[in-house]
């Protein structure tokens, strides 16, 4: 079998239909649905070419490997439970696109609703295929993340921000609590891959850490598929438009907790707290979720209440944790992604048609809509369990597992509480049914009178669910009964578990006794309820008053930014001398608690007397400090003196034979000194004095406990024996490496990845210091009124220096480069050479003329080079995995040119140019900014006073 189809079936959505509806946009609406109807069915069918063996037995898994000492790797893995997921999401999801083209009028744009669908979908489909827990979370959090987008689809309705955020709240909280637990498995397992974890339920049940890993994940579970108390927000995103509020419903968002819990079953089956815990919840959700639809006046809400409720089911057969329970849970997953889908595109169809989806002003609508009436009936009676269709089978089986798993008196109060949860679902969905095509004259209070039936295409989604729910209703033996009892045994990891018969009829027995109470006590109770109109006079939210889950959220809400603000006014004063204070006194803190309780003597190391030149050097650095300390308020003075303080450290770097550290120290110190200057000529000379003798002197006492602080532990390393690592990297330098300059290897090799975050840092710096100076305007102090802060021509004699100056130093800058691997250099410290002669060529010819003849326009060529730096240093890195090895790991070869002889080749060099070049384009993207008119000019004369 093909194992590398997984990673396709995710990126087909993630990557090609997002960039195919993006493209087509620009022709039509149509070739924009077709695009994305082509992707969701290429994947769709890519799942059922594997289906087959999937379903008798095959594990199909796929791994690359990306930071294997850290369990981190991207690993997919495709058995039953997956497969079944994967294709609800791609089968209704390819559905749900049909009837997104009709739903959504001209003049909202389709193609982001589909863009956004599309990442969804990929991002289900990759929870459903994850083989590694990391990588699990990853795909989890992004299902909360376009859910957020695809809730607030409509985002200039408050209702559509509020939904958005509140779902993003509950399930990035919930996301939070799976990291937590996820990172407890693999401390406990040693690992973060699904297959190995699921096969070592006694060592983690027997662990310490047992409980915080189960209740974690259960928080994880229950928020995304809206389990109390967590439930509230699903009701409250019913802003997002009808295709989506279908398949976040249906087969995918709400079903990731469940998909979860069935995924982590082997590893928590047989933990009574695991099983009492999700059994009640599910229980008491199933209950009370049904009780609350009855009385939703808007469609999609009782829809929404529904749709917790059957999760509630689900989620209590999961908490029961037999093979037939799971059996019976999986057999429900399938049964209400078919006829919810089909419901909420019924909802749509009628909202759209009549104008309102206010079970209060719709009555009568049979004869205007009958087709979508008889497709409602035969949907709502899944729902609610009615013989001869999929719903009663799974509501017949949950009964049954219920009476054969629980004793005692929680089999009574279980037995009771799920009756009347078939009673309530049988009230609610004849309300739907009643309620919107019935229950009074045709259109009493409909907006649109003139209603009629949508579009065939608009409908066919909805028409084949909704005979899949009488198929499956009659046939399911023949339709449904492998896959069942296939995604069973994956879940439950029990391969001996002979599978669960699916007939319609079982003889008469307790769970069909059930099952008649609950149809006849529902019809009973509704049409109690409805006489003489008094269910729709009938409002929950008084009673309950504020124990509702959304005024208990917008209250922690508000409590919170309350004490927020009252923490900002009491720390963020605007001085950053205050804030300076608390980093230090904070810093001393944290370091003094552990040195206490450690000890904080010298060591046994022995000691050595200090050298001349060590003497010098100190004496240096400490005639800078205290010139630093003497000067430190003229502000051009303090920077000329701290560059001095870091030419005494490149000196220290060189007495220790650090050749490398010096010329890096060189080079930074020169870069920042200019950096910093052309920074200080937006501010005043000087700065201001302490206002009184007591700060100066509390100043002084912070300054130098902390100073003292680093000094004593400084002495305390110094005179202690370590377990060094060193000898590993000048053993392994030149064959792992290629090199023998230990130091660039380690930062391009051994720690290249650390390298690759560095440039991504400093490129992301300097792009922020052009959005932080963006339109910001300087007024200049009285030495510079008048004069622009860009650069202006030096003399002529500096002129024809500085031409001279450039070729030279792009020459030393290769030479550099070249030498790094295996000489003192690199192409950190070549790009900062070179930035030194182009800072030159700015101080020469100014920097209008200088961007011209870069032609760097207000530095988008810096941007543009940080990018291609990037992407070659990312590029190189990506290059391994073509040889089954790890991102970033280096190779390299000796080749015989036939002139110039025996060459070294490492591909850790094509690396060293991205950082060469993201260096380059970082420094001089921030220098452009600070020399820009457009962001620090001064315009006009200074204002006085």
């Amino acid at each position: 079998m093909d194992t590398s189809v997984l990673p396709i079936i995710i990126l087909l959505p993630l990557v090609l239909g997002t960039c195919l509806v993006s493209w087509l946009k620009q022709f039509s609406r149509g070739a924009t649905a077709f695009g994305a109807i082509g992707v969701s069915i290429s994947s769709l069918a890519l799942l059922l070419t594997q289906a087959k063996d999937v379903f008798n037995g095959q594990v199909l898994i796929q791994t690359w490997s990306w930071l294997p000492q850290l369990g981190l790797d991207f690993s997919f893995r495709l058995d039953s439970l997956g497969l079944l997921f994967s294709l609800l999401i791609t089968g209704i999801g390819t559905l749900i696109y049909i009837y997104a083209y009709y739903y959504l009028s001209p003049k909202n744009s389709l193609s982001k609703l589909y863009m956004m669908l599309m990442l969804f979908m990929a991002a289900m489909l990759g929870i459903s295929l994850s083989n590694n827990l990391m990588l699990l979370l990853v795909f989890w959090e992004l299902t909360s993340i376009s859910s957020f987008l695809l809730v607030g689809y409509w985002s200039n309705y408050e209702a559509a921000q509020r939904g958005s955020r509140m779902a993003l709240t509950i399930t990035g909280m919930g996301g939070l609590c799976m990291l937590g637990a996820f990172v407890l498995l693999g401390q406990v397992t040693g690992t973060y891959q699904i297959d190995q974890i699921l096969g070592m339920r006694e060592l983690i049940q027997n662990h310490a850490l047992f409980v915080p890993i189960l209740l974690l994940t259960l928080i994880g579970a229950f928020t995304k598929s809206a389990q109390f108390p967590f439930h509230f927000w699903l009701p409250n995103a019913m802003a997002a438009p009808t295709p989506v509020s279908a398949y976040l419903h249906s087969a995918t968002m709400v079903k990731a907790g469940i998909f979860l819990l069935a995924r982590l079953l082997p590893i928590f089956a047989g933990a009574a707290l695991y099983h009492n815990i999700v059994t009640f919840v599910g229980l008491f959700t199933l209950c009370m979720a049904a009780f609350f639809a009855i009385f939703k006046e808007d469609l999609k809400g009782l829809l929404a209440y529904s749709t917790i409720s059957h999760l509630g089911l689900i989620v209590c057969l999961l908490g029961i944790g037999s093979p037939l329970a799971v059996a019976a849970a999986i057999f429900h997953i399938i049964n209400h992604a078919t006829f919810k889908a089909a419901l909420f595109m019924l909802a749509g169809i009628i909202d759209h048609e009549s104008g309102t989806r206010d079970l209060r002003k719709l009555s009568g609508l049979w004869q205007l809509l009958p087709f979508t009436a008889t497709l409602t009936m035969i949907t709502a009676a899944s729902m609610a369990g009615v013989p001869l269709t999929n719903g009663f089978l799974s509501k017949e089986m949950f009964f049954t597992e219920l009476l054969r798993e629980l004793s005692g008196p929680i089999l009574i109060g279980s037995a009771i509480t799920a009756t009347l949860a078939g009673i309530f679902a049988v009230a609610y969905s004849i309300r739907l049914v009643h309620g919107v095509f019935f229950d009074g004259p045709v259109g009493k209070d409909v907006p649109n009178k003139n209603a009629h039936e949508p579009p065939f295409g608009m409908r066919a989604p909805a028409t084949l669910l909704a005979v899949l729910c009488i198929l499956v209703g009659l046939l399911p033996a023949l339709l449904i009964e492998q896959i069942v009892n296939s995604t069973a045994q994956a879940s439950t990891q029990n391969f001996a578990f002979e599978g669960v018969h699916i007939a319609l009829w079982h003889g008469f027995n307790i769970p069909l006794v059930m099952s008649l109470i609950a149809l006849f006590g529902g019809i009973i109770f509704y049409f109690s309820l409805a006489k003489g109109g008094r269910i729709r006079s009938i409002d929950l939210d008084p009673a309950l008053g504020k124990f509702q889950g959304r005024i208990l959220f917008d209250l922690f809400l508000k409590h919170l930014l309350l004490q927020s603000r009252k923490f900002k006014r009491a720390t963020e004063n605007g001085s950053l001398q205050s804030y300076l204070i608390w980093i230090i006194l904070f810093s001393i803190a944290v370091v003094a608690v552990p040195l206490t309780s450690q000890g904080i003597s010298t060591g046994t190391r022995e000691l050595t007397h200090a050298p001349a030149i060590a003497i010098v050097l100190w004496m240096l650095l400490f005639s800078a400090c205290w010139m630093m300390l003497w000067f430190h308020h003229e502000r051009i003075k303090a920077v000329l003196i701290s560059g001095a303080v870091g030419l005494v450290v490149t000196m220290v770097f060189i007495c220790f034979s650090a050749p490398d550290l010096a010329l890096t120290q060189i080079t930074v110190d020169v870069v920042t000194t200019v950096l910093l200057l052309m920074s200080l000529s937006l501010l005043p000379q000087l700065t201001p004095y302490e206002s009184s003798v007591s700060r100066r002197w509390r100043d002084a006492l912070i300054a130098i406990g902390g100073g003292a602080g680093i000094a004593w532990i400084t002495w305390l390393i110094l005179t202690r024996d370590h377990n060094s690592i060193s000898w590993f990297f000048m053993q392994q330098s030149i064959p792992l490496g290629g090199g023998t300059n230990v130091v660039n290897v380690i930062l391009v090799d051994f720690r290249g990845f650390d390298t690759f975050g560095e440039i991504t840092v400093l490129g992301i710096a300097a792009i922020g210091a052009l959005c932080l100076m963006d339109g910001m305007r300087a007024h200049g102090t009285t030495i510079t009124q008048g004069l622009s802060y860009r650069f202006n021509p030096s003399p002529l004699m500096f002129r024809i220096t500085a031409s001279w100056i450039l070729p030279l130093a792009l020459v030393v800058s290769l030479y550099i480069f070249l030498r790094g691997h295996n000489l003192p250099g690199g192409g950190f410290i070549a790009g900062l050479i070179t930035s030194l002669a182009l800072i030159i060529q700015y101080i020469a010819l100014g920097q209008d003329q200088a961007e011209r003849l870069l032609h760097a326009k207000s530095g988008r060529l810096y941007e543009i080079w940080i990018g291609i730096g990037l992407v070659v240093a990312g590029f190189t890195g990506l290059g391994a995995w073509f040889w089954g090895r790890p991102f970033l790991t280096s190779a390299h070869i000796y080749v015989h040119p036939p002139v110039i002889g025996e060459m070294h080749l490492a591909s850790a060099a094509l690396f060293d140019v991205g950082v060469y070049i993201t260096v380059v384009g970082a420094t001089m993207l921030m220098i452009s900014v600070l020399g820009d008119s457009r962001h620090s000019s001064m315009s006009g004369p200074v204002p006085k006073g």
